[in-house]
């Protein structure tokens, strides 16, 4: 994959919905120069409105030359700006028309029903952009790597941790050899225990926890296939993964913790957990026998 390339999933490429250029944009906003984030910035800032924009009237909103709004089209990958233009306007409309909610940044002064309105537009925008981010044959892919394993050792830290132990739980339902430990040392220790058999599944939204990079890093030496789930921005810990899936998050406007970071992160694990089961003949036994299991002790 390209530093920065807008049509990452063209129809005529992949078979599916180009990824939309606002979240390509919010995504790689880290990984542009200077003069390139003023641009996409004032994309972002009110795609409707440049949606309707001359290349000249962009480049002065965004004070740059129109000769710099050009070259950023075509790093995009696009032949020029019109059909940029063209895909910033869908992508808006399909914003407003997915969100279906007050789409804003959540204020102090919001009252209880703007911020739950805000808030689960900011859910269901993390959760939809995810699905449309993750191809099918992608997904089957990790699936069929956690399959096959002799061993799956899931590592995360901080908020992208308690996604890593909800999916050890459930591939432990489905009889599958899968470990986790909150404690990132012991993550670090069952790493170096891995081969070739097995797999790990490396949980972080930037890529970048040095924690998680090192766990993964120590999987790869070890030859196991690294699995990662992370953001949509470049980062080293996709740079490990033989696949990797990705999350779309709107952290920006929630302002507070990891909250669609770990929607997106479990829509994508559940995402895995359901495909499995789907696969294996024995999944339905072997869940029903867990619920068994664990009846009496619901009296």
């Amino acid at each position: 994959m390209s530093r920065f390339c807008g049509r990452l999933c063209s129809p005529c490429r992949h078979g599916r919905e180009p990824l939309s250029i606002l979240t390509v944009l919010e995504a790689q906003r880290d990984s542009l120069t200077p003069g390139e984030r003023e641009i996409a910035d004032t994309i972002l800032g009110d795609p409707d409105t440049v949606g309707r924009l001359s290349s000249g009237e962009l480049a002065r909103r965004a004070g740059r030359s129109q000769s710099s709004v050009v070259k950023f089209c075509q790093k995009l990958g696009y032949s020029g700006y019109q059909d940029l233009r063209l895909e910033i306007t869908r992508a808006a409309a399909t914003r407003t028309a997915a969100s279906g909610a007050v789409h804003g940044s959540i204020e102090t002064d919001d009252d209880a029903a703007t911020t739950a309105a805000k808030l689960l537009a900011s859910k269901l925008f993390a959760v939809q952009e995810t699905l449309s981010v993750n191809p099918a044959d992608r997904l089957d892919a990790a699936r069929d790597t956690l399959n096959r394993a002799v061993r799956v050792q899931l590592s995360g830290v901080g908020a992208s941790s308690l996604v890593a132990r909800d999916f050890t739980y459930k591939l432990q339902k489905l009889g599958i050899a899968a470990t986790f430990d909150a404690d990132s040392h012991i993550q670090m220790a069952n790493a170096a225990t891995l081969s070739y058999h097995d797999a790990l599944l490396s949980i972080s939204q930037s890529g970048t926890s040095l924690e998680t990079l090192r766990i993964a890093e120590t999987a790869a030496r070890r030859q196991a296939t690294v699995v990662t789930v992370t953001g949509l921005q470049p980062n080293p810990l996709a740079a490990l993964a033989s696949t990797t899936l990705h999350t779309v998050t709107d952290e920006e406007r929630v302002r507070s913790s990891a909250i669609t970071s770990r929607d997106a992160q479990l829509m994508v694990t559940d995402l895995l957990f359901l495909r499995l089961v789907q696969m294996r003949d024995d999944s339905g036994g072997l869940i029903a026998g867990a619920a068994d299991a664990v009846a009496p002790l619901k009296l």
